[in-house]
């Protein structure tokens, strides 16, 4: 049974070994435009970030047998994304335990960000991905309700990487 249960400081380290091990299988499939191939739990921009989903309250775990295997961090949209001309809640971060691929615990994660969002009174959802390789990570978001809003670029080093806004109205 997956339970979900909100975070703060001390599941940080949970949250940078999930976004590790998620980079080391983007990396093994060869997908490293991404999120690069160093891992986050030793980028100080990285776990500053995640510091700060947990500051803010909007920090949250799945848990399955004690063990975590995901996260969810929902609050207002990241810098690099136009604001919203409603009330929003913006998923922040999203990611899984790989070795627990295919037991629907991104989606249940996206039914709590549902959730959270109607219990605000809000009605929009919006959540941003990974727009290059083959588009799996978008397809993924649509496949969960979401529909394409816009598309956005984040300069990196001497390169750009592709976003994707998606909105769910609830």
């Amino acid at each position: 049974m997956i339970t979900i249960r909100q975070a703060g400081h001390s599941a940080v380290p949970d949250v940078l070994a999930l976004l590790d091990g998620a980079t080391e299988w983007l990396v093994a499939q060869g997908r490293t435009d991404q999120w690069g191939t160093e891992p986050h739990s030793t980028n100080p921009r990285r776990i500053a970030q995640i510091t700060g989903f947990a500051d803010d309250g909007g920090l949250w775990l799945a848990e399955a047998d004690g063990r975590v295997v995901g996260a969810l961090a929902v609050g207002t949209a990241l810098p690099y994304v136009p604001a919203a001309d409603e009330p929003e809640l913006y998923v922040r971060l999203l990611v899984t335990d790989r070795a627990s691929a295919g037991q629907g615990i991104g989606g249940l994660l996206l039914d709590h960000a549902r959730e959270l969002a109607r219990a605000g009174g809000v009605g929009l959802l919006r959540v941003d991905c990974f727009a290059g390789g083959d588009g799996a990570l978008v397809r993924y978001y649509e496949k969960q309700g979401f529909t394409r809003e816009a598309e956005f670029a984040v300069p990196v080093n001497d390169s750009e990487w592709p976003g994707q806004i998606l909105v769910q109205r609830l």
